[in-house]
């Protein structure tokens, strides 16, 4: 398993990949463009879907999905769209990539707070985002995260909003990065889906929740690109998202279950 992160990479790719796509046979590359918040659980899903499936080999782009879906609309090359939220899966929608009424919710998620493990500011709450003097990091405009982050800032009172963004110090291009910086303690908070504070970092930083009635509900979908080089596989692979197996380690990873009809 790989992560390919350059364009033209994926173009190559693109070109050498025109077998079918039956997952019983066949030595095949299946492309996967996924939402930079799932990078640690969809690498655990690929290594159990490699595993039965002998002769896949999972290739990743993962990035901000902003980011992925303005690729699917250049036409780079692919065969399964993971999003962040539904707006960016309605971008590849409109751009051809997908076609309407593929795709399906397959996780939820929720905002948190993070803070560094000394909390240097002493945040104990969302409000205290707004004091003056905080340093905050978010993701850039355009991401998902960032615009769930919006909507829940728009909810709230003016003047919070005011102080809030007075305090930004810095904006990065996807939630990971967010986390990392925090987790180094280059700012005194951060807001990222709960599901970003992963084992690997999580004894690094404190997460101070935010109460339901503040947060937002995030639904994620997951979708096969209408022109995959391998469309049986990359349908193969979603469904084993789906499945309680792949539902387990997306549990695990952080993430909640999709939403119920």
């Amino acid at each position: 398993m790989r992560v390919i992160w350059g364009i033209v990479l994926f173009l190559s790719l693109g070109l050498a990949g025109c077998s079918s796509g039956n997952p019983a046979g066949g030595d095949r590359e299946l492309i996967v463009f996924a939402a930079s918040s799932l990078t640690g659980a969809f690498s655990e899903l690929a290594e159990a879907f490699e595993a039965g499936n002998p002769g896949v080999r999972i290739l990743f782009n993962f990035a901000g999905s902003s980011q992925l879906a303005a690729q699917l609309a250049e036409g780079v090359p692919g065969d399964v769209f993971a999003s962040a939220d539904t707006a960016q899966m309605r971008a590849a929608i409109d751009a051809g990539r997908v076609e309407a009424g593929s795709q399906f919710p397959f996780v939820t998620n929720r905002l948190t707070v993070i803070v560094p493990a000394d909390n240097p500011a002493g945040i104990d709450s969302l409000e205290n985002l707004s004091d003056p003097g905080v340093a905050l990091i978010l993701a850039v405009e355009g991401v998902p995260v960032r615009e769930y982050t919006d909507a829940m800032v728009a909810a709230l009172p003016v003047d919070f909003g005011a102080g809030f963004y007075a305090n930004v110090v810095s904006e990065e291009d996807n939630v990971r990065q967010v986390t990392a910086k925090i987790a180094l303690g280059e700012a005194d908070a951060g807001i990222v889906y709960t599901s970003d504070v992963t084992r690997d970092i999580a004894g690094r930083l404190l997460q101070i929740a935010i109460p339901d009635e503040q947060n937002v509900f995030i639904a994620y979908p997951i979708a096969p690109l209408a022109d995959a080089a391998h469309l049986e596989t990359a349908r193969a692979f979603i469904d084993f998202v789906l499945s309680p197996d792949g539902q387990a380690v997306l549990a695990h990873w952080g993430f909640g279950p999709p939403p119920s009809e």
